[in-house]
């Protein structure tokens, strides 16, 4: 969501807010590599665990089908560096505004991929560079905007 919110506030001359004064470090992923990871978890539903114990159980399985997986670019970059990847590609300054952390925000996040490797076999693997040029065409082609 930063990245459109920010996109669309850098081409309408609007300020951008950067919280932690814009140290935040955040793990962005490109959505055609989400796609991909749900393909492929898609072809391979979870099985339950057959060793789980009522008596003495692990809160991480369970007889049911399910998994959870982090599906993430296993990447973090500080929140100035995405404002300064998207004025390079649009071609204009942001206007920043910096502000403290918000009560409750962590400083960093980074998903940890291991499970998703291990089970699938995948790895998200566009760079932000790319991501981020090709979300600033899908958004100049869907709104119609001219630089």
């Amino acid at each position: 969501m930063a990245v459109f919110i920010f996109t669309r506030a850098i081409l309408e001359g609007r300020p951008i807010k950067l919280f932690n004064h814009g140290q935040t470090r955040r793990d962005f992923t490109y959505v055609d590599d989400v796609i991909e990871a749900m393909a492929r978890l898609l072809e391979r539903p979870p099985c339950g665990d057959p060793h789980w114990l009522g008596d003495a159980p692990d809160p991480s399985s369970s007889v049911a089908p399910w998994r959870l997986y982090n599906v993430g670019n296993n990447r973090a970059i500080e929140i100035t560096e995405l404002v300064g990847l998207l004025e390079g590609v649009l071609g204009r300054s942001a206007i920043r505004e910096f502000a403290p952390m918000q009560p409750g925000d962590v400083p960093e996040t980074c998903a940890d991929i291991d499970d998703l490797m291990r089970d699938v076999g995948f790895k998200p693997a566009t760079p932000i560079e790319e991501g981020i040029r090709r979300f600033v065409a899908w958004y100049r082609d869907f709104h119609a905007v001219r630089l």
